[in-house]
């Protein structure tokens, strides 16, 4: 029978790992979409795709730079997960 204890700690460690691994496009997309924004609103062209293109860019460009760190982070949330389920068993 699996503790309370021991669910607490997996949803921790799952909500830790969702955050850990969108934080890095996420945060690198709303940079740039606050300043594609910000030079719509400087020049007055309010083009719906100059605040999209950039932001697709930015986030496929994250995902290149992070991508190692993001599915080493599932990895080791996946492994360490599995290696738990024993304990669970007994």
């Amino acid at each position: 029978m699996i503790s309370s204890d021991a669910t607490v700690d997996i949803v921790r460690n799952a909500v830790l790992t969702v955050i850990m691994v969108g934080a890095p496009p996420l945060i690198i997309g709303l940079t740039v979409g606050i300043i594609a924004s910000m030079l719509q609103t400087i020049t007055s062209i309010q083009e719906a795709t100059l605040a999209f293109v950039p932001k697709i860019i930015a986030v496929l460009m994250a995902l290149v730079l992070f991508g190692h760190y993001m599915l080493t982070t599932l990895q080791n949330f996946f492994f360490n997960t599995i290696g738990l389920i024993p304990t669970f068993l007994t």
